[in-house]
């Protein structure tokens, strides 16, 4: 055991975490999200929300702040009207870490954009989240 990890971080996630370097990318996806198609490596974490996973990563990791945006979320598609509420949850982990001064607003990524991005990604992280466009991409800074 370790102190002060988060319990919804897996030994197998940590790793990850750990060998990323500055500017890798991860992502953490949703549910319907087809990580094991696209990933290099996948980390399971079922059981878990995203915003529960980006608040436990955001305690271990800083966003690189030579970009404008560290963080992407999987825009909507036409078909989808209104905001996603979980963009909201997203948007107030980010605000209540330390993290919040790398921070300015989400990049907004199109769909197949963003699942090229996540191809080229370090990891991404499948999770059992049920809310719709709860796909996110994070960009490792330095500490």
């Amino acid at each position: 055991m370790l102190k002060n990890v988060p319990s919804v971080i897996s030994t197998p996630l940590l790793e990850v975490l750990m060998d990323m370097g500055h500017g890798d990318e991860f992502v953490i996806g949703d549910g319907n999200f087809p990580g094991i198609d696209l990933a290099k490596r996948v980390v399971y974490a079922n059981g878990h929300s995203v915003a529960d996973l980006l608040d436990a990563v955001l305690k271990l990791i800083s966003l690189d702040e030579f970009v404008d945006f560290p963080v992407g979320l999987m825009a909507t598609t036409p078909y989808f009207k209104g905001v996603p509420p979980v963009w909201d949850e997203f948007r107030k982990v980010i605000n209540n870490s330390e993290e919040k001064e790398h921070f300015t607003e989400f990049e907004y990524i199109e769909r197949y954009e963003f699942y090229e991005r996540a191809k080229k990604a370090y990891a991404v992280v499948v999770t059992s989240e049920s809310a719709l466009f709860a796909n996110i991409i994070i960009k490792k800074g330095i500490l």
